[in-house]
C-alpha cells in the first residue's frame, strides 16, 4: 500500500520566489533565510518521494470571489505556474498523480469530508515557492520538478476559514485515504503558509516571533491540542494572515502517532528567521518512525 513517511512544513511568502528568480539568493538580506533550507534541499535528495501531496492556498489566481471552494483537490495530470500579475514564475510544469489524487477524493469524501474536484487549474506562488525552498533554484536543465505533485488548496482568504480542528480531523482522513491506495507508493505531505503576518490595515507589518515558535513547538509535541485553537488567536496573535497557519494541522493530522499507528515523528530540521519581506518564515521536516519500530 501506499504510505506517508513524512511532512513537511514551510512558509510561502511571493517575494522568496522573486528573491531565487531574480538570483538574488546570496544578497545580505536573503542568504540567512536561503541557508535554513541547505539542509532540506539535501534531505529532499536522500528522500526522494514518489508523490507530494501539497497543502497551500490559492491568492485569487485559480478562484476568485466569484467561487470559493473550502476544500479543493486537483486531479489533473499537469498544471502550469500561475500568471500572477507579472508573467509566471520561471519554474517547471507541475506534474499531477490523477490516480492518487482521484482515489483520496473518493475516499476523502466517502469520509464526509466535502472536496471540490479540479481538473485544471493554474498554481500560483503558494504551491511553487515551497517546491523551489525543497528542491533548489531554478535550473536551467531541470525541465522537471522531482517528483509528482497533488495540489490541496484550502480557502484562507475568504472568511469563513475552516477551523484547525476540520483540517486536522482532515489530515487523519487523508492518511486514511493514502494508506488505503493499492500501489507501493511513499507519500510526503506538505503543509505550507504563514508564519505570523498582516499585510493591510492598522497592525500591518505585524509579526510575532514568539508566538510562532510557540506554534511549532506545539505542532511537534501535542498537535490535538493546537488543534483546539481558535480562529481568534490566529487573528489576533499572527496576524489576519496568520490563518494560514491552519493548513499546517493537515499535514500533521496525516502522521502516524496522531492516528494510533505509530511513535510521533522525529524532527529533521527546524528553521524559524524573521523577516522575509513582511513575514516570518517557519520551516520544519517531520519523518515517520520506520516500519516496525
Amino acid at each position: 500500500m501506499a504510505r506517508i513517511t513524512a511532512s513537511v512544513f514551510t512558509s510561502h511568502v511571493p517575494a522568496i520566489g522573486a528573491a531565487l528568480d531574480l538570483g538574488r539568493t546570496q544578497e545580505p538580506y536573503w542568504q540567512p533565510l536561503f541557508a535554513g533550507y541547505d539542509f532540506s534541499k539535501q534531505w529532499m535528495k536522500d528522500n526522494q518521494p514518489d508523490v507530494v501531496f501539497l497543502v497551500f492556498n490559492d491568492h485569487a489566481t485559480a478562484f476568485s470571489l466569484d467561487m470559493i471552494p473550502t476544500f479543493a483537490i486537483g486531479t489533473a495530470a499537469e498544471y502550469l505556474p500561475a500568471d500572477e500579475g507579472w508573467g509566471p514564475r520561471p519554474v517547471p510544469k507541475v506534474v499531477g498523480h490523477p490516480e492518487l489524487a482521484s482515489h483520496i477524493a473518493q475516499s476523502v469524501i466517502q469520509q464526509d469530508f466535502d472536496l471540490t474536484i479540479v481538473n485544471k487549474m493554474d498554481v500560483d506562488h503558494g504551491l511553487t515557492v515551497p517546491l523551489s525552498l525543497m528542491c533548489g533554484e531554478k535550473d536551467p536543465h531541470r525541465d522537471a520538478w522531482p517528483c509528482p505533485v497533488i495540489p490541496f488548496a484550502v480557502n484562507v482568504v475568504q472568511y469563513p476559514a475552516p477551523s484547525g480542528q476540520r483540517c486536522f480531523n482532515l489530515g487523519r482522513a487523508i492518511r486514511r485515504a493514502v494508506e488505503s491506495f493499492d500501489e507501493d507508493l511513499n507519500v510526503h505531505i506538505w503543509g505550507t503558509g504563514g508564519m505570523s503576518h498582516q499585510l493591510q490595515g492598522a497592525r500591518a507589518g505585524l509579526i510575532n516571533a514568539e508566538w510562532d515558535n510557540r506554534f511549532m513547538d506545539r505542532l511537534i509535541a501535542e498537535p490535538a491540542a493546537l488543534a483546539q485553537v481558535p480562529h481568534i488567536e490566529y487573528v489576533r496573535e499572527a496576524g489576519s494572515e496568520g490563518i494560514e497557519l491552519v493548513m499546517w494541522l493537515i499535514a500533521r493530522g496525516a502522521m502516524a502517532d496522531v492516528n494510533d499507528a505509530g511513535p510521533a515523528p522525529r524532527v529533521a530540521h527546524r528553521f524559524f528567521h524573521v523577516p522575509a519581506s513582511n513575514t516570518a518564515v517557519g520551516h520544519l521536516i517531520l519523518e515517520e518512525a520506520p516500519a516496525g519500530r
